[in-house]
């Protein structure tokens, strides 16, 4: 998996790259996540466009990195997700507890 970040504004994107599989990513998106919150960076998205796979343990990455926000006062939301992947939150109940945009731009726009 490859880990990027920019910013629009005040909102700070994510953008995840192929395999969310967990192992040593976990940590790398936890550090992220932790360094966004100490930087009063509230508003986060996820994009998760490029990500061609993701098992239970990258399930557990995201909601780990939105507790983490949401203790922090902020939020998260998710955008880009492929059919497949949107398959997996949907008969996994994810799409209740994340707010979940088809593209970047929705995602950034619901933020206003």
């Amino acid at each position: 998996m490859k880990i990027k970040t920019k910013e629009s504004g005040e909102i700070s994107i994510i953008e995840l790259k192929g395999n969310v599989l967990g192992g040593p990513d976990a940590t790398a998106l936890n550090d992220l996540v932790h360094k966004l919150v100490d930087n009063k960076r509230k508003k986060i998205i996820v994009d998760i466009s490029g990500v061609q796979t993701m098992n239970s343990s990258g399930l557990s990455m995201l909601i780990g990195a939105l507790t983490t926000i949401r203790n922090a006062g902020g939020d998260m939301k998710i955008s880009g997700p492929s059919k497949k992947i949107e398959s997996l939150l949907v008969i996994t109940k994810l799409t209740k507890v994340f707010e979940i945009y088809p593209t970047l731009r929705k995602a950034i726009g619901s933020f206003t």
